[in-house]
């Protein structure tokens, strides 16, 4: 396995170190994709822990977390809640225009936004934002898109060691 830090180089460690606010996908990112339905047509997500407990520390050192997906799903919602995203929105469609709709409110810039997402229809904001990355799971045309590969697989830690890219590179990244 590769290092938990691999891949963090000086030009990544600069954008991340300005970052203030780091917005996700949802599948493929917080999950690894998959969808569940039962019989009675409830869905079903898994996602990771760790990804999660990762929120509250960045909120603490001054980072907005949000969500930005293209489906919508109740579970999603109530993930989202749950962890107390800044913001979260559901079935988007055009994910770097609503990006720019929050940022007018935010007062935030571009290169001050972190996105992780994993497929074409991250594609406009990943190549729009300060500092981008994807799973390492994400096809190929994804992965030479961004700045920043993760070791880990959507749904297997990915958010939360891209997290852990920014706190660090900001001398936040401590146990505590």
């Amino acid at each position: 396995m590769r290092d938990y830090f691999d891949g963090l180089t000086a030009e990544i460690h600069a954008k991340a170190a300005g970052i203030k606010l780091l917005v996700t996908d949802v599948d493929g990112v917080l999950t690894d994709g998959g969808i569940i339905y039962d019989n009675a047509g409830m869905e079903y997500k898994r996602f990771h822990v760790r990804d999660g407990l990762i929120v509250s520390h960045l909120r603490k050192n001054d980072i907005l977390v949000g969500a930005i997906t293209g489906r919508n799903s109740k579970v999603v919602r109530d993930r989202c809640d749950v962890l107390h995203f800044d913001f979260h929105y559901h079935g988007v469609r055009d994910k770097a225009k609503k990006l720019m709709e929050i940022l007018e409110t935010l007062e935030i810039s571009l290169e001050e936004v972190a996105f992780i997402g994993d497929d074409i229809i991250d594609l406009p904001i990943l190549t729009r934002v300060g500092l981008s990355a994807c799973p390492q799971d994400a096809p190929p045309y994804i992965q030479e898109a961004v700045d920043y590969v993760s070791p880990l697989a959507g749904g297997q830690g990915a958010f939360r060691q891209f997290a852990d890219c920014i706190l660090k590179a900001q001398g936040s990244y401590r146990i505590s």
